[in-house]
């Protein structure tokens, strides 16, 4: 605001005919202060390199979009599709950037590991590939099905999630307990 009013009584002091340009005052054509309007920006799709042939959804500060998935941890789970179908085992691991979870003994595929050094032998291990969570069902251990899960209220405020063929409820202190304890 100063520059201009400076600018202006420079300008006014020079000896220029007034039909040119600068003889003229200068006089703003807008308003001060300046308002200006941005456009709302909208989220980009930022890529994130997992794998060479993966490409997964990431925000805007590069961080993996996270997917709500219907298992947890230590949840017994029923395989549902592919080529494990119909097994039954427990969580161990999930993956939430690609909806996938480990079960604990299913879905084994070989790897072959190099020796680390020149006379050791190599080896072929077996370990457990992930499973989309779509292929799983939760199940019940009590009355030996399988059912989808439901989200309600207890009388205490407390949400938990419950089978909806069988009405069990699966989170419970004790679960939760044991999970941990199997992590550490």
């Amino acid at each position: 605001m100063a520059s201009i009013a400076a600018l202006q009584s420079s300008m006014a002091s020079l000896s220029i005919s007034p039909s040119s340009f600068l003889g003229n005052r200068l006089s703003p054509s807008f308003p001060f202060p300046i308002s200006i309007k941005l456009p709302e920006i909208k989220p980009c799709t930022v890529v994130m390199r997992l794998k060479r042939w993966e490409r997964k959804k990431c925000k805007p500060n590069s961080l993996p979009i996270l997917h709500k998935m219907h298992v947890k941890i230590g949840d017994t789970v029923k395989v549902i599709s592919g080529r494990e179908k119909g097994k039954i085992g427990e969580i161990t691991e999930l993956f939430k950037h690609n909806s996938t979870v480990i079960v604990k003994d299913l879905n084994l595929k070989t790897k072959h590991v190099k020796p680390a050094n020149e006379g050791d032998p190599g080896e072929i291990r077996k370990i457990e590939a992930p499973i989309h969570s779509s292929n799983l069902m939760l199940y019940s251990t009590e009355q030996k099905v399988a059912s989808r899960v439901g989200h309600k209220f207890l009388e205490d405020g407390t949400k938990v999630r419950y089978l909806i063929k069988t009405g069990e409820i699966i989170d419970s202190v004790e679960n939760w307990k044991k999970a941990i304890k199997e992590r550490e």
